[in-house]
């Protein structure tokens, strides 16, 4: 089980469905509540919605991951977009570029148990991030 991965390419608003299906089902299958699902669901719904948007095109990385004994899965988000300028600025709740309510980002850190980001300007973004089954 560990070590599996799903990769589904993002380019349309069709594939941000087809990811958050495929991290719902990946979720349920892990044993997670469907209240964990639906938050996992909803964070790769938020980051894909942000390639298509920032990016135009990336990929969604769904990963069973465990440590210490515990079950968990990765969602790693990449794209070589724009990159964000300022990621503390990006992480601020009310924070926006596109006119959105700017709850991505800081929504998705809020969702899971571990949230990294690594963007650099006209070079990419990729946010790896982690949900741990309680």
């Amino acid at each position: 089980m560990e070590g599996e991965e799903v990769e589904v390419a993002i380019r349309l608003d069709h594939d941000i469905v087809l990811a958050r299906q495929n991290g719902r089902a990946m979720a349920v299958e892990l044993g997670f509540s469907s209240g964990d699902a639906t938050l996992i669901a909803t964070a790769i719904s938020e980051l894909a919605r942000n390639i298509v948007s920032y990016a135009r095109t990336g990929k969604i990385v769904l990963k069973r991951i465990q440590s210490s004994g515990r079950i968990g899965i990765q969602v790693v988000a990449w794209d070589a977009g724009p990159g964000i300028r300022d990621v503390q600025q990006a992480l601020r709740d009310g924070f926006s570029t596109s006119g959105s309510l700017g709850l991505g980002l800081p929504g998705v850190r809020r969702l899971m148990d571990e949230f990294a980001i690594d963007s650099k300007p006209n070079h990419g973004t990729v946010v790896t991030v982690k949900k741990w089954r309680q």
